[in-house]
């Protein structure tokens, strides 16, 4: 059985087949997905998904969206206020989808927002899931200096085995997903064979980061081709990965 540690099923990509969706995952195998927060106005839904015992949730505000989020408003108007709030009401395993994209430029508010986020993790005593491209270094510092509780998701990690050791060492796990199945992966494949039983989890970003020979919409029961990558790079069997990996997303987030 496996968990999937990291989806967006709450995205408008799954309102009109959601059913379906779960139902492809089950038969896959999946017990467990974890739905990842990008945006305040999708909580609500996200508390709908949350219904269901098979799907966690995550409140987070994702770096992609800084011309979304509503952070210089009024009271009560504020995201990072309502996702104070949504915290509060103890519904979210985690704090995330959060973090630094060197690509998207306006770092200063990236790291504004991810700061707070951060504050609310170690208020809140929440793992945070983090989004990180290019800033692996830099993000490795900022969770040494701010003291946080030593457990969180590092989602689609894709740096170098050094970088890796950094975070590990920091209590994060690494999510693993559909970018490792691409046979030009080398040194994510390498970092994936590399990685301790107990310093991983499996991961599909659905809708996005398909797996090799997956075109359109990603979705979870996908995971299955990424379990067997990591598992052929590992030299351990599908079932085998599939077990420590969901007993480390289990221990993550609490479950």
């Amino acid at each position: 059985m496996m968990i999937d540690a990291h989806c967006h099923l709450s995205l408008s990509a799954f309102d009109v087949d959601l059913e379906e969706v779960k139902a492809r995952a089950r038969c896959a195998g999946i017990m467990h997905m974890i739905d990842a927060g990008t945006t305040a106005d999708r909580f609500k839904r996200q508390c709908t998904l949350a219904a269901d015992a098979s799907i966690s949730i995550c409140h987070g505000l994702h770096p992609w969206f800084l011309d979304v989020h509503r952070i210089d408003t009024d009271a009560g108007h504020n995201d990072l206020d309502c996702l104070e709030r949504m915290l509060g009401s103890g519904q979210a395993v985690a704090v995330g989808e959060c973090g630094l994209d060197r690509r998207m430029g306006r770092l200063d508010e990236q790291w504004s927002l991810l700061n707070a986020q951060l504050r609310l993790a170690k208020t809140h005593d929440l793992p945070v899931v983090l989004h990180c491209v290019g800033m692996n270094d830099e993000l490795s510092k900022r969770l040494r200096e701010m003291d946080l509780p030593r457990r969180g998701l590092i989602h689609a990690f894709s740096g170098s085995w050094q970088q890796a050791r950094r975070l590990l060492d920091l209590g994060y796990l690494l999510g693993v997903g559909g970018a490792m199945t691409h046979p030009g992966a080398h040194r994510l494949h390498r970092v994936v064979a590399a990685l301790p039983d107990d310093g991983f989890v499996l991961e599909t970003d659905s809708p996005d980061m398909q797996p090799a020979g997956i075109t359109g919409r990603n979705e979870p029961s996908h995971i299955v081709q990424t379990c067997r990558k990591a598992a052929e790079l590992r030299h351990v069997s599908a079932d085998t990965l599939s077990r420590y990996t969901a007993d480390n997303t289990t221990r993550l987030f609490r479950l």
